[in-house]
């Protein structure tokens, strides 16, 4: 059995219902080629970015997974880059939204180079106001998810009011970090998923082996939603291990909000070590394409369960 196409593979033409996160901090092209060639979207973040590090990130990534791969440029609005946001709206497939109100002027922007628009909410409203600016995709994020949060609902409630409220490809974000988890979502109405946490446990991941080694001993329990880290961007609430709010209460001068890469020479403890719910299912640091093979086997195997009871109680 292999995963059916859905409304989402077919309008962003990759075969797989997956889409990385784009971390920013984290997030490499080499990360994005991984998941693109494997068949998913790969993401590039642009935080921080000029328009031309963003085009020279897609670029690089295109080059490692077939120009045939899908990659996409992720913005977070309070940070918007008008320059960059035209840049990667002309290499990119997908440009993604996020933290700020739908606003159709950059959707007709991101039409204007040729790229789908999507946009990250944590509402039926929100979602709603999305596809009435226009989106072609929308990402519908859970209360579990890692970093920042725009939401206050459960990844499946929120699911069900948002397919509920519309009809274009929908991806599900927060806390999907097994293929079970994965097939649960699909089964529950969602075109794709989205996975972040168990990205950046992998070897193409720009992180600080202390922060993997912290996301390899925690688990679901061991995160929180906080506000600790929202210096720059206040009222972002996000979420990260309990640790690193600990440690930076007690050493508040210390603390960064910015996640720990290699290169990081601070005090990794009181970091932002953004984590979502999902972190249990960090059991070791992988290649990507392996954590997406992963997710995908498991996943193909609940959901032909699933078919197999269907068809033995005649659904």
């Amino acid at each position: 059995m292999t995963l059916p196409p859905t409304p989402f593979t077919r309008i962003v033409d990759c075969r797989l219902p997956l889409q990385q996160a784009g971390m920013g901090g984290v997030t490499t092209p080499a990360l994005a080629a991984a998941v693109a060639a494997e068949g998913g979207l790969g993401m590039v973040a642009a935080a921080g970015l000029t328009s031309d590090q963003v085009c020279a990130q897609v670029a690089a990534a295109l080059e490692l997974a077939g120009n045939d791969a899908r990659v996409g440029v992720n913005f977070l609005v309070p940070f918007l880059d008008d320059q960059a946001l035209e840049a990667a709206s002309q290499v990119a497939a997908l440009v993604e939204c996020f933290y700020g109100d739908p606003d159709a002027a950059i959707v007709e922007r991101v039409h204007g180079g040729g790229a789908l628009a999507a946009w990250q909410v944590g509402s039926r409203d929100e979602a709603r106001a999305a596809v009435d600016a226009g989106c072609d995709v929308i990402v519908a994020q859970g209360v579990e998810a890692g970093g920042h949060v725009r939401g206050t609902s459960p990844l499946l409630p929120l699911l069900e009011e948002v397919r509920g409220a519309t009809r274009v490809p929908l991806v599900a974000a927060g806390g999907v970090g097994t293929g079970a988890a994965m097939a649960e979502v699909l089964l529950a109405g969602a075109d794709a998923v989205r996975v972040g946490t168990r990205f950046v446990a992998t070897s193409e991941a720009d992180v600080h082996p202390a922060y993997r080694d912290a996301l390899l001993a925690s688990g679901a329990g061991d995160t929180v939603l906080a506000e600790a880290f929202s210096m720059g961007w206040p009222h972002a609430p996000h979420r990260v291990l309990r640790q690193c709010v600990d440690a930076s209460t007690l050493e508040p001068a210390m603390r960064s909000p910015l996640p720990p890469t290699r290169a990081f020479d601070g005090e990794v403890a009181s970091a932002a070590l953004y984590a979502g719910e999902s972190v249990g299912a960090v059991t070791g640091v992988l290649p990507a394409a392996a954590v997406v093979r992963e997710l995908i086997r498991d996943a193909e195997a609940v959901l032909q369960r699933a078919a197999v009871g269907r068809r033995e109680h005649g659904g």
